[in-house]
């Protein structure tokens, strides 16, 4: 990492955030815009959207990443994989593992441990990201398919863009929402000033719809089953804090916020031990681009939450006089 510090100059035209930063060593304005959006530039100590217009006086602090290797490498890095023939891969991937290299991820990716295990991914995704069709955040369990091949590749890509893919989470988030199933639609844009972070609250933002249904309620907590209709970043986590209900463990998002409001010492360090957001990717299911075939996976929660909820169930027993089955 290096950091670069200078002060606009006072006396001149106004000028775009990006364009300033675009200014610096070479750098373009796309890869301004990117490490703006990426939280990598402050102005007087805090992020700001790449149009920002500076008047003149401002402190601008931009950390520039190491730079990414031009293609990935293959990494020996083991993988749980749930299907593979020719055309497509499908791994269960752990919480931890970003899905492709970027800024301050070069190495030890979704992508690198895929490299090392077949070579034949395909390259629509762009040489960084080889095969990837969708994504889930680097904290996030769960079901992800691959392409190994272009015609691949286009055909899953359609099926998301066309919402036919069947994709269903499993959520534990604080509180117990009043109604036992429901909807939320609300458009997701980057947040105007933290731009790591997605929010609902803007005046643009792209559609995003996710059905939630309650699988079962516990003090404090309760556990949802959810179906993308959309796939945004960050969607979930963005729907459900902002309907009052962050997932658990979830410090972006408010998750972190409501863990003192728990009466249960025992469950609010089992959530701190978590250290990332309760949410997995449970099923995946989709129409084989070359087979015609429908597929679909499933995959049990992650022993990290499965051990949050063999709790909340022992309690619940325990509660109801009922003895614990072993």
């Amino acid at each position: 990492m290096r950091n670069i510090e200078i002060i606009f100059p006072c006396g001149g035209d106004a000028a775009r955030l990006d364009m300033v930063v675009g200014a610096l060593e070479g750098l373009t304005r796309s890869m301004a815009r990117r490490l703006i959006e990426s939280g990598l530039v402050t102005v007087d100590g805090t992020e700001q959207k790449p149009s920002l217009k500076l008047k003149g006086g401002e402190k601008i602090r931009v950390t520039i990443p190491p730079p990414v290797p031009a293609e990935p490498e293959a990494e020996d890095i083991p993988l749980e994989i749930l299907y593979e023939d020719a055309d497509l891969v499908v791994v269960n991937k752990p919480a931890g593992m970003v899905v492709h290299p970027g800024a301050g991820n070069p190495g030890g990716t979704l992508v690198n441990a895929l490299l090392g295990h077949c070579r034949d991914l395909s390259g629509v995704g762009g040489e960084l990201r080889p095969g990837i069709v969708h994504r889930i955040d680097k904290d996030t369990t769960g079901v992800l398919v691959v392409a190994k091949n272009d015609p691949t590749h286009r055909a899953l890509s359609h099926q998301f863009k066309e919402h036919t893919i069947k994709r269903v989470y499993l959520a534990l988030v604080f509180g117990s929402p009043r109604s036992d199933k429901g909807r939320i639609e609300a458009a997701i844009g980057r947040h105007p000033v933290d731009r790591k972070r997605m929010t609902g609250a803007v005046g643009r933002g792209k559609r995003a719809v996710t059905h939630w249904r309650v699988e079962k309620r516990y003090p404090g907590v309760t556990l949802l089953r959810l179906m993308l209709e959309t796939g945004r970043t960050h969607q979930i986590r963005v729907h459900l804090s902002e309907a009052g209900h962050p997932l658990a463990g979830d410090a972006t998002y408010g998750g972190g916020g409501r863990l003192a409001s728990l009466q249960d010492t025992e469950l609010r360090q089992l959530i701190k031990d978590l250290g990332r957001q309760a949410l997995h990717a449970k099923t995946l299911g989709f129409i084989h681009p070359a087979s015609g075939e429908y597929l679909e996976f499933d995959t049990d929660l992650p022993h990290d939450m499965a051990r949050i909820i063999d709790y909340l169930e022992t309690r619940s027993l325990a509660a109801s006089g009922q003895p614990a089955v072993i």
